[in-house]
């Protein structure tokens, strides 16, 4: 799925810091550290509980959010360095989809007008953007004479698929999808998620998924990308990340799906994890999840784990599970001091 330059978008150690303006010194570590990369015609996927970072990545990768280091590379291009002309000839390559389609809609304009507003920036005639408006519209499975009605004469589905519409108006190559059937009634949402699948078929584009719901994740994702705390706690390919989950986060998450079997329900053991996420301004010293961690050892009070790989085929974070950044522990020793959560 690479092209011939590598990936399509790749993300390396970026951070997402903001200062704290209550009196406090010190900042906010929305995002700290994360790598990742995102093949054309692939979907990628950033998952985990509110505030964990997912969002504030995807914004700091479109520019909706500053950068306060790492690298943004996109078809080999360092997106920091570009200059003003290629950074909106840039806005053409990717797109954003947001979670409330309502809130993505201005009322006062046509479907037609919404979805024609990046091809007006960019100079579009009139007839030209009309006739774009109309192929659009067909594309997402709706008919050309909804560009005459409003927002508001639409059902929540509908409005979701004007604002994909409005994505593709430009033709990138990347979207970002910022939780985009979340805010959706359930029997609608299979219904946006396969004309996501299907766009992409014809389209050959390539998504950035952000989602709290593993089970959405599940259906649309190549891979998987499991955030905590602003970092990454575990990633790898989608069947084998859900089916042999190793960092013990990742399977506190995989534990609630609901299962369609209620026999299969009950016999699941539920993973309840204990205490709240920590702040992002006063992250743990060691690893991320230390508070949380039911198999936790005495060097995660002080060690940050790296991601590494694991005998289950993916990669993850966890000194417990992926122990090689354990230099000087005696393997047999550090396993028998396991504490208590």
């Amino acid at each position: 799925m690479m092209n011939a330059v590598g990936p399509l978008l790749s993300v390396r150690d970026l951070k997402v810091h903001f200062p704290v303006r209550d009196g406090r010194n010190g900042v906010v570590k929305a995002v700290d550290g994360i790598t990742f990369d995102v093949p054309a015609g692939r979907t990628i996927a950033l998952v985990g509980e509110s505030g964990c970072g997912k969002s504030t990545t995807a914004y700091g990768i479109i520019g909706l959010e500053p950068v306060t280091s790492g690298s943004i590379l996109f078809e080999g291009r360092e997106i920091a360095q570009l200059d003003r002309k290629a950074r909106r000839a840039l806005a053409t390559e990717m797109q954003i989809v947001f979670q409330d389609p309502s809130a993505a809609l201005n009322p006062k304009m046509t479907i037609g007008e919404s979805i024609a507003e990046p091809l007006i920036v960019q100079g579009w005639r009139k007839r030209d953007w009309r006739k774009r408006v109309a192929e659009l519209l067909d594309r997402v499975g709706l008919p050309a004479a909804y560009a005459e009605r409003t927002p508001n004469a639409l059902s929540g589905g509908q409005r979701q698929r004007v604002v994909i519409a409005r994505a593709l108006a430009l033709s990138p190559k990347l979207l970002v999808l910022d939780e985009p059937v979340s805010a959706l009634d359930v029997s609608i949402r299979s219904q946006i998620l396969n004309l996501l699948m299907v766009l992409q078929k014809e389209l050959g584009l390539a998504y950035l998924f952000i989602s709290h719901d593993l089970s959405v994740v599940r259906h649309i994702a190549d891979e998987v990308i499991v955030m905590y705390l602003g970092t990454v706690a575990e990633r790898g390919e989608t069947g084998v990340l859900f089916d042999h989950p190793c960092h013990p986060y990742t399977q506190a998450l995989i534990s609630a799906i609901p299962l369609p079997d209620p026999r299969a329900q009950r016999a699941r053991e539920r993973i309840i994890l204990k205490g709240d996420l920590p702040s992002p301004f006063n992250p743990p010293v060691g690893c991320p999840f230390v508070s949380r961690c039911p198999i936790r050892i005495e060097p995660c009070d002080t060690m940050r784990p790296s991601l590494q790989s694991v005998p289950t085929g993916t990669e993850a974070a966890c000194l417990v599970r992926a122990p090689a950044p354990l230099a000087g522990h005696a393997q047999t020793s550090t396993r028998a001091k396991i504490l208590s959560a």
